[in-house]
């Protein structure tokens, strides 16, 4: 049975050489400030071409995890959302256990800008992958639906990491949606990726496409190529994966649903929107 996750480990990760700390604290800065994303635009562009409280100690890291079934009795997700593992059915699950020294920042840290209000009483972190067939998915078919309902609502906030499992196109796109982040079109940039996505390895988020979609979107293409060419981000992307890691996740896209105590909810693959539906409304009904 197929999965609707890519569920690979990261067998590498990025050359830091040539970043700058100076950059990542900006970045960090960026994630704590920035939340006044345009909404409406946000599924637009496609190139023509040929082509708890986790509690703090609650988010299991490592072996001992122990995780409670939550949310009114039985909610039974498919969760057939890994393209190598079938996993048959699963509940979401809170991370009930943490290690003590772990803290949220693990979430927020090297990560996208805020899209919603940044005091929306939910957060949720999505990791993905740029070339990730479900990731894929779950923006063309659930994202819009949560951002309609919840994010323009002021009810849920999303943050994006990145979590490389396929490769250097993989790398680049990543870089690429934090170099226009630079111009403030972090989520234009976002979406603009996933509209134009063509499959795993096939060539379509190679260095001249992404150049094309920033010059799509109208982003000063010396800034962009600069970021570009010196690496900007690298060590960002890679942190973020790292983060991931941390965090147990074994592959793309998985998401964590964080409420205002910090309870945190655990969602593997591209879930139908009625899934995140339920998850929502039973924190925001407590």
């Amino acid at each position: 049975m197929e999965s609707d996750s890519d569920d690979k480990l990261p067998s590498f990760f990025l050359n830091d050489s040539k970043n700058d700390q100076e950059s990542l604290d900006a970045q960090k800065r960026i994630n704590k400030t920035e939340s006044n994303e345009t909404l409406s635009d946000i599924h637009t562009t496609k190139v023509v071409r040929s082509t708890n409280r986790i509690h703090l100690p609650s988010l299991a890291i490592g072996a001992g995890i122990a995780v409670a079934c939550i949310f009114c009795g039985v909610l039974m997700v498919n969760m057939i959302n890994s393209e190598t593992t079938p996993v048959l059915a699963e509940t979401p699950q809170k991370q009930t256990e943490i290690t003590k020294t772990q803290s949220l920042s693990v979430f927020t840290d090297n990560a996208s800008p805020i899209l919603g209000n940044p005091n929306a009483p939910i957060t949720m972190v999505e990791f993905g992958d740029y070339q990730c067939t479900f990731c894929s998915k779950f923006f063309h078919e659930t994202e819009n639906s949560i951002i309609t309902n919840y994010i323009k609502t002021g009810k849920v906030k999303i943050l994006f990491k990145d979590y490389i499992i396929l490769g250097q196109d993989s790398i680049n796109a990543a870089n690429a949606a934090h170099c226009a982040n630079d111009q403030k079109l972090f989520w234009e940039y976002h979406s603009m990726l996933y509209n134009n996505w063509a499959g795993e390895n096939t060539g379509w988020a190679d260095l001249a496409h992404l150049h094309e979609f920033a010059n799509t979107l109208g982003l000063d293409m010396d800034v962009f190529s600069t970021c570009m060419s010196d690496l900007k981000w690298n060590e960002l992307v890679n942190l973020s994966s790292k983060d991931g890691q941390k965090l147990g996740v074994s592959g793309t896209p998985t998401f964590f649903v964080i409420d205002q105590n910090n309870d945190v909810v655990k969602i593997v693959g591209a879930q139908h929107y009625d899934v995140f539906k339920q998850i929502f409304d039973s924190v925001l009904d407590e």
